[in-house]
């Protein structure tokens, strides 16, 4: 009713704005909860037209224009519904989203924040809203905000401690018995206007030409505000509650419904996140309850509508602030602090432009910011150079893999992005920088490269005559077939044909005369046996599965197995590690962080030290048995491993 008011119309066409609106979106909607409604978002844009065309709020003009807007309104989302502009949400990310609704939440609780303590709802974005905060609040109501806060308090414990109770409906009924029984309003507490009985009537909106230009521009921005504002809010929903929606489908609805609200005189409506959170809380799941609610509410407009006038205000403002606060995602921020930067900043990007610049703005500064992140990890992508740990058939990062080695005279470089303008002379610059005089081939595994665009393949051809002039072969390999028809496009056929392009690491290494065992770097004996490893082929498995975090696991692994001690473990089994069947390179690591906590095992066990010490030596010496047997080329590099660590 608020928002009608916002929006220049007579607060009972907040009501129309929620009965045969509501019930044909609940109709078309593929979403599962979502709810239609007059909502704050739209209606100020509409007040702010009317403002700036010079009409009255509440005036007869006013009540003609406003539902032509909405009519407008509903044809631009028409529009919008034909060319299938619904898969434009496809474009934006979660920490947009979460930025955006989180925004729209706190615009929505600012808004409604004065109505607290007595005063009237704010508009505008954030500076407007303080402004309008500041004005108000040295003529507080302290009766009103004693109630306001009291129920506020009360939903949100009855939210913490009893989330399905209806507590809403509760404190509703007890305001207004409360505002029967003591007369409420002789204390300065507002209550909400009386309503007129009767149910909406069918109106044509008329038309008057000499506005229709500043009218089908203001509803060309009502519309796209209503498309993005609800499209991503109910992907929000459908994305924490596990279900899909078809957005151009949800366009259709929502300008049916705005259709409707036009032919009863309303504002144009929205998607609420206020009524949908609060639909939640209680356990609506499907858009009965919000057809149920527009049938309610054109049960109460017939013959219900006295008790409207017993609402308390500040009672109806607490139970909205706190359906809000709980669609707040402050803490996806947070999560998204520890784990990306990039994206925190990208949630507060859209977060801090839809509060102070409004949901359009809001929303493109979020796109545009997730657009340059896309563009700068693709300008900097995970790359690395491979090697193969003895013994083994995957090639490994170099720089993450500590038993892996190069193979002799081949520079084997992984470049995880497609090849562009932005990242060329990074893959030119890597490569260069890698080798030297004993180079004799540099393979690409370009697995992640689906294309390269022109500057990238003038970089190619460069980089190949290069390095063919230094006595070095250039080998692509791995990608998809599709690449090799772009590169012909690009005027590099003539390098395809000279065999540069090859469909795996093994075939360019074989086009090298080079052949399984492969000679490594400072690896003497690299024997091998292929068909045994396709079976048990774990090479640093942990460091594969946890990556940087590896050592933090493995020391909270080993602290917990000295705690079970405590509880009569073995302290045999607990030096095989917690990682079922663990290659030797990975058990050695676990018996050094063993090794590192020795004195608290000794007190956990009440062994001697010296015998702990000669278990784990024993077990030491069962892996490089192991060893020997299986993989005698690496038996030296243990050795050497093992002394650099007694030396620490």
């Amino acid at each position: 009713m608020g928002y009608a008011q916002i929006a220049g119309l007579p607060a009972v066409y907040g009501l129309y704005g929620s009965v045969f609106p509501i019930i044909i979106f609940g109709l078309l909607s593929t979403s599962r909860q979502f709810v239609f409604g007059v909502d704050a978002a739209p209606a100020a844009l509409v007040g702010a037209e009317l403002a700036a065309l010079g009409i009255a709020n509440g005036s007869p003009e006013a009540m003609m224009v406003v539902p032509v807007i909405t009519f407008f309104t509903a044809v631009w989302l028409m529009v919008f519904y034909l060319f299938r502009a619904g898969k434009l949400v496809n474009y934006i990310s979660t920490p947009v989203m979460g930025g955006f609704i989180s925004g729209i939440c706190t615009t929505i609780i600012l808004m409604q924040v004065p109505k607290l303590y007595g005063g009237g709802a704010g508009t505008g974005e954030l500076i407007e809203l303080v402004e309008h905060i500041g004005h108000t609040v040295g003529n507080v109501n302290m009766p009103s905000l004693i109630l306001g806060l009291t129920a506020l308090v009360i939903l949100l414990a009855s939210r913490r401690f009893i989330p399905k109770f209806p507590m809403a409906i509760v404190v509703m009924i007890l305001g207004a018995l409360a505002s029967y029984a003591l007369h409420i309003e002789d204390y300065g507490i507002k209550c909400l206007d009386s309503v007129s009985r009767g149910i909406p009537s069918v109106v044509r909106p008329q038309i008057e030409f000499r506005l229709v230009p500043e009218i089908i521009g203001a509803s060309l921005s009502v519309a796209v505000v209503i498309m993005a504002e609800t499209l991503l809010a109910e992907n929000n929903f459908a994305q924490k509650n596990r279900y899909k929606i078809d957005d151009n489908q949800e366009i259709l609805a929502f300008a049916m419904a705005n259709l409707a609200a036009a032919f009863t005189g309303c504002c144009p409506i929205n998607g609420s996140v206020s009524r949908t959170t609060m639909s939640e809380q209680y356990g609506g799941k499907t858009q009965l309850t919000g057809i149920v609610a527009g049938i309610v509410i054109l049960v109460i407009l017939s013959c219900g509508t006295g008790f409207i006038g017993y609402l308390p205000v500040p009672v109806l403002t607490a139970i909205v602030i706190s359906a809000l606060y709980s669609a707040l995602e402050f803490d996806l921020a947070a999560k998204l602090w520890k784990v990306s930067k990039t994206e925190f900043y990208i949630f507060c990007g859209a977060f801090l432009g839809v509060l102070l610049l409004g949901t359009i703005n809001g929303v493109l500064i979020g796109i545009i910011l997730s657009f340059v992140a896309v563009i700068k990890q693709a300008a900097d992508p995970p790359r690395s150079f491979l090697g193969l740990v003895p013994g083994h058939e995957e090639f490994l990062a170099l720089e993450r893999f500590k038993h892996a080695y190069p193979i002799q005279r081949v520079v084997i470089y992984r470049f995880s992005s497609n090849l562009f303008f932005a990242n060329a002379s990074i893959f030119q610059k890597d490569i260069m920088d890698s080798v030297n005089e004993e180079t004799r081939a540099v393979i690409v595994d370009a697995s992640a490269m689906g294309s390269v665009d022109v500057t990238a393949a003038k970089m190619l051809r460069t980089l190949y005559d290069t390095l063919a002039d230094m006595g070095i072969r250039l080998y692509i390999t791995e990608h998809i077939g599709a690449l090799n028809v772009q590169l012909r496009k690009l005027g590099l056929g003539d390098m395809i044909e000279s065999g540069c392009v090859r469909q795996t690491m093994e075939r360019a290494l074989a086009d090298m005369g080079i052949d399984r065992p492969y000679p490594l770097v400072g690896v003497h004996n690299s024997y091998h046996d292929i068909r045994r490893k396709k079976v048990e082929n774990k090479a640093q498995e942990l460091i594969w599965a946890f990556g940087d975090d590896a050592e933090e696991v493995i020391e909270k692994h080993v602290r917990e197995s000295i705690s079970s001690i405590h509880r009569g473990a073995d302290v045999d089994e607990i030096m095989t590690g917690f990682w079922n069947q663990m290659d030797v390179q990975d058990e050695d690591e676990w018996l050094e962080h063993m090794e590192a906590h020795i004195e608290e095992i000794v007190r956990a066990t009440g062994e001697d030290q010296n015998i702990i010490t000669e278990r784990i030596e024993h077990r030491r010496q069962q892996l490089l048995s192991k060893l020997e047997a299986e993989h005698p080329e690496f038996v030296e590099r243990y050795k050497a491993r093992r002394n650099a660590f007694k030396r620490q």
